[in-house]
C-alpha cells in the first residue's frame, strides 16, 4: 500500500517542506505540531499549559480533518526544551488523550523550530 499524503485544512500550515500528515497500511502519521493558532497562524504565548493546549488542539483539528479522534491516537512523541515543563505538559495533554492511553515518550531538546518549547507528534491507527 502506498504512502498518501493527507490534508487537513483545520489545522495549521506546515512551517517547510513536509506533510501535515501522511497514511500507509492504515496508520497515519502526524507531524510535529507546535503552538501555533491555525486561523491566525501567529505563536501562542503564554505559559507551558496554554502553548500545549494549543497543540493539543491542533493534532485534534488533523486527526478530526482525516477522520480520527484522540482516542485512535497509538503512539506520541513529546519533544520540551525544558525538562521541568513535564508536569504541566503531561497535566494538559492527559486531559486530550483520557483512559485511552497511547504509547508515548518525552524528550528534551536543546532547541525545536521557531523558539517553541513544546512539540508533540503522533501515531494513529484506523
Amino acid at each position: 500500500m502506498p504512502k498518501t499524503i493527507l490534508h487537513a485544512p483545520s489545522g495549521p500550515e506546515p512551517l517547510g517542506p513536509y506533510s501535515i500528515a501522511t497514511e500507509a497500511h492504515g496508520l497515519v502519521f502526524c507531524s510535529g505540531s507546535v503552538p501555533i493558532d491555525p486561523a491566525t497562524g501567529s505563536a501562542v504565548t503564554g505559559d507551558i499549559a496554554d502553548q500545549t493546549h494549543q497543540v493539543m488542539r491542533n493534532i485534534g483539528a488533523v486527526l478530526d480533518d482525516v477522520g480520527l479522534g484522540y482516542d485512535d491516537i497509538v503512539k506520541t512523541t513529546i519533544f520540551l526544551t525544558d525538562m521541568s515543563d513535564f508536569a504541566a505538559v503531561n497535566t494538559v495533554y492527559g486531559e486530550y488523550v483520557g483512559a485511552s492511553k497511547p504509547a508515548r515518550s518525552t524528550v528534551e531538546a536543546s532547541a525545536l523550530p521557531g523558539g517553541f518549547s513544546v512539540e508533540i507528534e503522533c501515531i494513529a491507527a484506523r
